[in-house]
């Protein structure tokens, strides 16, 4: 993964974006159990249902994205990236996640690789 830390970049949403965007291309499963575990909860009659929830679901059901040592297996910084772009392409649920303005937008790159397990413990 060449990473953020190789490019120009002006803020840190630009950083979260390119990482999932990078995550999203190594690791398609992780959209369709997204998109598989929400089109269930709509289906079950939900309105309105959380994005965490769901990543939570698809760490506790499956072992998908990373190996958990060396990277996250879902990093939580994607959660919020994941709701936009289900809506975007969904675009009759748009609503169904809340979602909130990204700080992230006006803070300055960091220019720091993303965080992996290591950095924990």
């Amino acid at each position: 993964m060449k990473g953020f830390v190789d490019m120009e970049l002006d803020t840190r949403h630009e950083e979260i974006r390119v990482t999932v965007n990078e995550f999203h291309k190594r690791h398609p499963e992780v959209w369709d159990l997204f998109v598989r575990f929400t089109l269930e909860m709509i289906g079950r009659g939900f309105s309105k249902y959380s994005s965490k929830a769901i990543f939570e679901r698809i760490r506790w059901e499956k072992d998908a994205g990373g190996d958990g040592k060396t990277q996250f297996k879902l990093n939580n910084n994607y959660t919020a990236f994941y709701a936009r772009r289900f809506m975007r392409m969904y675009p009759r649920h748009l609503g169904f996640f809340r979602t909130r303005e990204q700080t992230s937008k006006g803070l300055p790159a960091m220019n720091f690789p993303e965080l992996t397990p290591d950095h924990f413990f």
